[in-house]
């Protein structure tokens, strides 16, 4: 964990720019008819609706987006009551984890007063203005009583996070770490230390469960809370316990089966563990520094099941797991409260989510690509982009079910999909691909079956039903690493091509080849030799039939896969050439940007073929064409090198395609500015049009212009690289690809496979007709 100094964080939140949050406009403000618009005249006829009917301001505003995150500064983090104003820059990080996490709107709100009538008049007064408020840092007993007012005066979610937040997350973690510990959670004997506002709503949370009153033993800063203590108040004295031969932590942790630790740092020792059930369960939640180091715990009871607070060690409780997707869920069906029932959804689809294949994108940032339930892993990671959906799904289903919902969700299935495109993990061009796929699944070859990436992405294809995977390994390597993955391998055929009932269709395989290269030199032992490698065997078996489509590209270079498809599969007729397409899904829509990764330093008979695959793809993927060549000059400002070359095939495209819309040789910002390349160059056959697909000059700047808007663009998805012009479905990945990536082109690839079987069937059928 990178250690965090004073200088460092003083410096970040001052910056260039103080603060962490800010405040941007959602609608065009450019023109004075935008300014008309957003303020006056124009903003009086929203007012006059929401007049007539208050709930439209949920239409017209942003208020079911807007929480505001309230504190008097009274219990921040582990500072104490440093005030309100003191407080602002945690209020201004709850924002920014709102925001990123659940897209949603924060205004943080510091009010200098303690008195809890005054603080929850004040909150009455503002609340008109959010959707949802976030108690945030306020002390106990207070707490209590601020929330259970404003609940009941307030008709939006109020939540006060350090007690449910808390609560809701541990509670996942409870009941999958008791499920991991084969313990009954009706009898599990449970010892919380710590009384404060989230121990006391954790608890409740506990025995919602399930676990029994009688089982529990609370302790604050004074030993055990029990029945002939006379200083408790109203929520320590609905915990305290009969058991009054007990006073202090060490006498009441004999025999326990789980220890939640609300408290402070270093109060659990390794005694005091080793005096535990078997399999204890120890979460040791306090902030920075826990009851007791995981280290200790380990090394104590190495049987003993861990949880802390803190990201560098496994099984996180972090707040941020919850309180972003439960307001997301509340305010997408403009709920009136944040309920008990809503709670308990929250905490079964956390809980469900741990039990659920990992991501790939929590695997690379927590560098660990073998995570699976289990003791080092029963709570999701904060990063999972999962949860916005799980749990605010969830908690959404709840508060219609529960009658707390102003809006009900119609169609859930839709709203699923709007939380993935909230947050940019997933678009309409990648939905309508993975569904097109789904609609004609086809059998996908997948080259490097023994690599955990490459196996992820076959079995989430798998799972999708986009495809029916074709592993090609050793059983024995494949079946391990699927056991380690935790990937149920049913429905998945693996073939290995080494072995010795491999050897006819090895020999197939080299005897076609051979055949068809035998003016180059091949033999049929050398060809049978090239069987024993995956490009070879995978593309072979897609030449026969005996698959649809081939993924390939993990381990292997691209000069070689290259080589190896050109032998085995060839060239679609009519071309002399294939290549490379990478599909970005922008904000401002769909680029087509090839070639990207096969012609080096392609001449104009290149260019013209590689134009005609690029147009050819583009209408494969349900769009028109509009092209530009690019270049660093414009229209024959340069004739010499490569400018020449890109102008040469413009012309001949013009003039064998005079529908095709292509223009070039341009510079890419007139190819991206419709205005200013219809100005500057009227008589382009481009004029009035935006272009969507790119053909650049070579595959430096292809690739480069591609991986350059990656990197500075997250919000830009790349679907790629998409192979044209082989007469198969053969597609590539590269070594950088994800899970995601993966499963994106083996859709492309099935899709590709389904269309092939398509066009042959209308030959075949033409042929048949042709001969009768």
């Amino acid at each position: 964990m990178v250690k965090i100094t004073k200088e460092a964080a003083l410096a970040y939140h001052e910056g260039e720019r103080p603060g962490k949050i800010e405040v941007k406009p959602t609608k065009p403000y450019r023109t004075q008819t935008d300014l008309s618009l957003a303020y006056s005249p124009g903003v009086a006829y929203p007012c006059l609706e929401i007049q007539s009917n208050p709930n439209d301001a949920y239409r017209y505003t942003d208020k079911g987006n807007l929480v505001a995150v309230i504190s008097n500064g009274t219990a921040v983090l582990g500072l104490g009551d440093i005030g309100a104003i003191s407080g602002k820059p945690v209020m201004e990080g709850k924002g920014l984890l709102f925001k990123i996490y659940g897209g949603i709107d924060v205004f943080d709100i510091e009010l200098d007063e303690k008195d809890p009538e005054k603080f929850c008049e004040t909150v009455e007064r503002i609340a008109p203005t959010f959707g949802g408020i976030n108690l945030e840092d306020i002390k106990a007993p207070e707490c209590f009583y601020i929330e259970q007012r404003l609940k009941k005066t307030l008709d939006i979610p109020v939540m006060h996070d350090d007690q449910h937040g808390t609560a809701i997350i541990s509670a996942a973690g409870l009941k999958n770490a008791l499920e991991v510990a084969g313990k009954d959670v009706k009898t599990a004997k449970l010892v919380i230390n710590g009384a404060g506002a989230a121990a006391i709503s954790c608890t409740n949370l506990y025995m919602a469960l399930g676990i029994q009153k009688e089982n529990i033993v609370m302790l604050d800063s004074h030993g055990v809370i029990t029945v002939d203590r006379e200083d408790l108040n109203p929520q320590k004295a609905a915990f305290a316990t009969n058991r009054t031969d007990i006073h202090t932590l060490q006498e009441a942790i004999k025999g326990a089966d789980v220890f939640v630790g609300l408290s402070k740092g270093k109060v659990l020792t390794k005694d005091m563990i080793r005096s535990m059930a078997d399999r204890p369960i120890v979460f040791a939640l306090a902030n920075p520094i826990p009851e007791i180091s995981y280290e200790e715990a380990i090394e104590s009871r190495p049987d003993v099941i861990m949880s802390t607070g803190r990201s560098d060690y496994p099984n996180q409780i972090n707040n941020v797991i919850g309180f972003p997707y439960i307001f997301r869920g509340a305010l997408d069906v403009h709920a009136k409260a944040i309920n008990e029932e809503m709670k308990m959804a929250a905490v079964q689809a956390i809980a469900d989510l741990a039990k659920q294949p990992i991501p790939d994108v929590v695997n690379e940032v927590y560098h660990i690509n073998d995570l699976v339930f289990g003791p080092a892993y029963f709570i999701p990671k904060p990063i999972d982009p999962r949860l916005i959906t799980e749990v605010s799904v969830a908690v959404a289903k709840a508060a219609v079910k529960s009658g707390v919902a102003r809006t009900p969700i119609e169609d859930w299935g839709a709203y699923r999909e709007s939380l993935k495109q909230l947050l940019g993990q997933e678009s309409k061009f990648t939905r309508k691909l993975h569904a097109t796929a789904v609609r004609h699944p086809q059998r996908v070859v997948f080259a490097e079956g023994e690599h955990p990436t490459m196996m992820k992405a076959a079995f989430q294809a798998m799972q999708e039903g986009i495809c029916h995977p074709i592993l090609l390994g050793n059983p024995d390597r494949v079946s391990r690493l699927a056991n380690r993955l935790k990937i149920d391998l049913k429905g998945v055929e693996i073939v290995d091509m080494r072995a010795d009932q491999e050897q006819g269709r090895r020999a197939a395989f080299a005897k076609h080849l051979a055949e068809k290269c035998e003016r180059q030199g091949y033999t049929f032992d050398e060809a049978y030799d090239k069987m024993y490698e995956r490009n070879y065997f995978g593309m072979s078996m897609v030449e026969h039939g005996d698959a649809d489509a081939f993924i390939t590209g993990l381990y292997t270079k691209y000069s070689n896969t290259i080589k190896v498809a050109k032998e085995v599969i060839g060239i679609r007729p009519g071309y002399d050439t294939f290549g490379t397409m990478h599909i970005l899904d922008t904000q401002k829509g769909i680029f087509y940007i090839a070639d990207t990764l096969i012609n080096r330093h392609p001449n104009e008979k290149v260019l013209y073929d590689i134009a005609r695959l690029s147009a050819h793809s583009v209408k494969f993927f349900n769009d028109d064409p509009v092209m530009a060549m690019i270049s660093y000059s414009n229209f024959g400002s340069d004739t010499t090198g490569s400018p020449h070359e890109v102008h040469a095939a413009v012309q001949k495209l013009q003039a064998d395609y005079p529908d095709l819309v292509v223009d070039g040789e341009m510079q890419v910002n007139f190819a991206m500015n419709r205005k200013l390349r219809d100005d500057k160059f009227p008589f382009t056959r481009l004029k009035g049009k935006e272009v969507n697909t790119l053909v650049f000059p070579n595959i430096s700047s292809a690739n480069g212009s591609y991986k350059l808007l990656q990197a500075l663009d997250t919000d830009t998805e790349i679907i790629g690289p998409i192979q044209m012009g082989l007469k198969k479905p053969i597609h590539f990945t590269d070594f950088e690809c994800s899970v995601r990536d993966i499963v994106n082109i083996t859709a492309v690839a099935v899709i590709d496979a389904y269309v092939e079987k398509v066009k042959k069937g209308v030959e075949d059928s033409y042929q048949t007709m042709s001969k009768k």
